[in-house]
């Protein structure tokens, strides 16, 4: 029995260990992909053709399901607490709750969210099923740099256009607040918007942008780094989508809370 127990601790801590080796791993690689991009960024000419493509790919054609997140979120949020300051008299605070809430978390996090599951999964299909098509590999043999020709447009895509639509997506559930809270629930426009105004300021706009900055280069690194070391032809494809979309969204979680602590330390 006690041969077993032993047993059966050693291979606990085995597989804890191995799982603790491979994420650290995992981040290292992912760092270091990330450092060289940055590195091409600055150091070669911009490939404006590649990167206006995926601004259009990344920005443009993520507005509409950034436009219906935003809207809906803030009719929403604009009901629930609506219902909620109803009891104290104060209906038109719900403006200055749901303009904040918007601004602060759920603009950015539920943008790079939302992009994440759409772009981030086609980011990591494409270059993925490159790699297990020897797309890249007939690359890297005709001397083209890979990095520089598929990662960097993309992160200089998503640097550029994130803070953009997490500007739509708060605009537009500031618009389904306002909607839901004054068109039909009769609140006092000039109150609601008073209050709106009251206590969101320019720091708090300046710190979403920097949030939805930091989430667009986490999505892109994980999303160029699952589908460069894709494995196993078509299921090594389906994998590292699924993979690139759950790691995204777990970094944003946690970058949006080291995010938050430090600017609210400072």
């Amino acid at each position: 029995m006690n041969a077993t127990r032993d047993l059966l601790i050693v291979r606990f801590f085995n597989s804890v260990g191995a799982t603790t080796l491979s994420l650290f791993k995992v981040a290292g690689e992912m760092s270091i992909l990330f450092v060289s991009t940055v590195r091409c960024i600055i150091s070669n000419k911009m490939r404006y053709k590649l990167t206006m493509k995926q601004i259009e790919f990344i920005g443009i054609k993520s507005i509409p399901i950034v436009v219906l997140t935003g809207a809906f979120t803030g009719m929403v949020f604009g009901i629930q607490t609506y219902v909620g300051f109803k009891d104290f008299g104060a209906e038109s605070m719900s403006g200055s709750l749901v303009t904040l809430a918007m601004v602060t978390e759920l603009g950015p996090v539920l943008t790079g969210l939302m992009v994440a599951a759409r772009v981030g999964s086609s980011i990591a299909a494409e270059l993925g099923t490159m790699k297990v098509t020897e797309q890249i590999d007939a690359l890297d043999a005709m001397g083209i740099n890979t990095i520089d020709y598929l990662v960097a447009p993309r992160l200089v895509a998503a640097a550029i256009v994130f803070p953009m639509l997490n500007v739509i997506c708060i605009t537009c559930g500031l618009i389904g607040g306002y909607a839901v809270n004054v068109l039909f629930l009769g609140v006092n426009s000039v109150e609601y918007v008073d209050q709106s105004v009251l206590y969101v300021g320019f720091i708090d706009l300046l710190n979403s942008l920097v949030k939805s900055f930091v989430f667009g280069l986490v999505i892109v690194t994980v999303a160029c780094y699952k589908g460069l070391n894709t494995r196993l032809g078509a299921e090594g494809v389906g994998k590292s989508t699924t993979q690139s979309v759950v790691i995204s969204c777990v970094l944003i979680l946690l970058f949006d809370y080291i995010i938050t602590t430090f600017l609210v330390s400072i």
